[in-house]
C-alpha cells in the first residue's frame, strides 16, 4: 500500500467509521474505498479533496499522517577497479592485423643480395600482383640505358624473378659478367636481339646461352624530377 492510502484508512478507523460508511458518504462502491486503501486505485487530488471533508481532518494530514520516518537505506558504491591492461607497441598491433594481407617487398640495385629499402604490398588470393609472394621484388634502376623507354635512373621498378626469356620482355639480364636491363626479341632458337635505348637504340645479337635473364620488369613507378 502506499503512504496515502495508509493514511486514508487510518483516519477512517479513528473517527470509527466502515469501508462501507465512508463508500456511501463519498457516493461511491464499497470496492472503490477497498480499492484506495489497498493503493490499487490512483487518487487524484479532487478525490483526496472530498475523502478530506467526510474524514474531517486537513487535506495535509492525509498526506504527512502519521509519517513515520524511515531509515533510508544508502548502498555503499564499491568502484570497480579497471585492470590495467599493458600497453602493446602499435607497431605489433598492426603488424597483427596486417601481417596476413600486407607483405614488406624488398627493393634492390642490380647485384639483387641486399635490400636498400622494403616497399608493403596487398596480398590478393595469397599473391602480390599476380606473382607468387616470393617472385617478386622491387628494383632501383641505376643507369639511363632504357631512358627511351622512359626508364630512367633512380625509377622504380616492380619485378617479377624468373630466368625465362619471353619475347619482346624488358628484363635485368647478366651479360659478359655485367649487369643490365635490356629489351629481349627472339629472332629464331639460337638468336636473339638485345635492344638498349638510351635515347638512341642500339642492338646486338646474341645466342641465348651467352645470357642470364635475372628478372623481368613488370611496371616503373617515375620519379618526378624538378
Amino acid at each position: 500500500m502506499s503512504r496515502i492510502s495508509d493514511n486514508i484508512k487510518k483516519a477512517r478507523l479513528d473517527i470509527g467509521m466502515n469501508q462501507k460508511q465512508l463508500a456511501k458518504k463519498l457516493g461511491v462502491s464499497e470496492s472503490f474505498v477497498n480499492e484506495i486503501e489497498t493503493g490499487r486505485r490512483v487518487l487524484n487530488e479532487s478525490t483526496i479533496n472530498r475523502i478530506a471533508n467526510v474524514l474531517k481532518i486537513n487535506l495535509n494530514d492525509i498526506n504527512m499522517y502519521d509519517e513515520d520516518p524511515k531509515e533510508e537505506k544508502i548502498k555503499e558504491v564499491i568502484p570497480v577497479k579497471k585492470e590495467n591492461k599493458k600497453n602493446e607497441p602499435i607497431n605489433e598491433l598492426w603488424n597483427d592485423a596486417f601481417g596476413s594481407v600486407i607483405r614488406n617487398v624488398p627493393v634492390f640495385n642490380y647485384e639483387l643480395t641486399k635490400a636498400l629499402d622494403t616497399k608493403p604490398m596487398p596480398i590478393i588470393s595469397n599473391k602480390i600482383n599476380g606473382f607468387s609472394q616470393d617472385k617478386v621484388a622491387f628494383l632501383k634502376i641505376e643507369d639511363d640505358d632504357m631512358i627511351g623507354y622512359r626508364i630512367c635512373k633512380g625509377d622504380i621498378a616492380f619485378i617479377n624473378l624468373s630466368h625465362e626469356i619471353e619475347n619482346s620482355s624488358i628484363c635485368l639480364i647478366e651479360y659478359n659478367c655485367e649487369k643490365i636491363i635490356r629489351q629481349i626479341k627472339k629472332l629464331d632458337a639460337s638468336k636473339i636481339l638485345l635492344i638498349k635505348n638510351s635515347g638512341t637504340l642500339k642492338t646486338q645479337t646474341v645466342s641465348p646461352k651467352e645470357i642470364k635473364v635475372l628478372a623481368r620488369l613488370i611496371s616503373v613507378e617515375v620519379l618526378l624530377k624538378d
